[in-house]
């Protein structure tokens, strides 16, 4: 945990097989991360331009493309959860994720037989499934939990999602008698980025709705207080130089929560120091801030329902495009 005092934990938003043998370790024996994340464009990344992977992919000659992706990415998350290990048998989180096919968001049934194969096949305790949050995403989380497996509900941009989330986690620990973990994944930058040209053509205070909307769903989510459930901020990389590189990591301090962010913002925000926590952020503020961006015509609702539908695009394409490198 990098902030014991407020328990923020600080994961590293990628994988790449040259990296686990070498700089992720450096980074967990120097207690500033203590866990990882993987999305499809994130192994789109490093299975098409790291040379690491060729030699394992030349062995797989013969297998369907879905085959060699998932042995790929299974040794890379095996690899991931075995150096992780000592933190999780301490306590101090030590979870890898790894994401189910994204074409199956809208086929729950679907997605709880692959969210189960991958989970047995990867075997590791201090895995976690990282699931859409979809209609179907809910009935899978739910499915997958009440069986005593960790899940990271991922691409959640709105307060509907991360209460349903919240709601199937909390049904879900009903039945199921193990302490299951489970984090729900707020996107932040991508909503400043799409906002952000037309707020300062206005006049209005830039690379703060996403910190608001964020702000305001981990508000909700620790009001639940569903067990062992914490809100995890993704998409916290700043893109161009108008904000500093550690701005997502810093203004999004939280007591019980996590911050998974790529190496070049940890190393940024390690340097600067900041260790006070941020949030809450108090209701007033953040409604006058939307209050501000309506007044301006921007609907914000039809902008959350956007990145969501572009959020699960761009991984649809990242893995459509790693099944077609590999393809024979």
């Amino acid at each position: 945990m990098y902030i014991s005092d407020i328990k923020f934990s600080l994961w590293a938003d990628f994988i790449e097989r040259d990296f686990l043998d070498n700089e992720f370790k450096e980074l967990i024996d120097k207690k500033i991360i203590n866990g990882a994340t993987s999305n499809p464009a994130i192994f789109k990344n490093a299975i098409l331009t790291s040379t690491a992977y060729r030699q394992q992919i030349a062995s797989l000659k013969g297998k369907s493309a879905k085959e060699i992706y998932e042995a790929v990415a299974i040794y890379d998350i095996q690899k991931a959860a075995d150096i992780l290990m000592p933190l999780h048998v301490k306590g101090d989180d030590g979870y890898v994720s790894i994401e189910v096919d994204p074409f199956l968001c809208d086929d729950a049934e679907a997605t709880i037989a692959e969210g189960k194969r991958l989970y047995a096949q990867i075997n590791r305790r201090n895995v976690m499934i990282k699931v859409p949050a979809t209609p179907a995403g809910y009935i899978a989380m739910e499915a997958l939990v009440s069986e005593g497996i960790a899940v990271n509900a991922t691409l959640v941009f709105s307060k509907h999602q991360a209460i349903s989330c919240a709601k199937a986690f909390d049904k879900a620990l009903l039945t199921c008698k193990a302490d299951v973990d489970t984090v729900i994944s707020v996107f932040v930058s991508r909503i400043d980025r799409a906002l952000d040209a037309k707020l300062e053509s206005k006049g209005i205070s830039t690379a703060l709705s996403g910190i608001y909307n964020a702000a305001d769903i981990y508000s909700g989510v620790e009001a639940m207080n569903i067990a062992n459930c914490r809100t995890l901020f993704a998409s916290t990389g700043v893109k161009g130089d108008g904000l500093r590189a550690s701005y997502y990591i810093d203004e999004l301090l939280a007591y019980n929560s996590i911050n998974t962010a790529p190496i070049q913002t940890i190393d940024a925000y390690v340097k600067r120091g900041d260790i006070e926590a941020k949030l809450p952020i108090d209701k007033k503020t953040i409604s006058e801030h939307f209050d501000m961006v309506a007044s301006v015509g921007i609907d914000f609702n039809e902008v959350i329902q956007e990145q969501i539908r572009d959020g699960l695009d761009a991984f649809k394409v990242a893995f459509k495009e790693i099944l077609e490198a590999l393809k024979d």
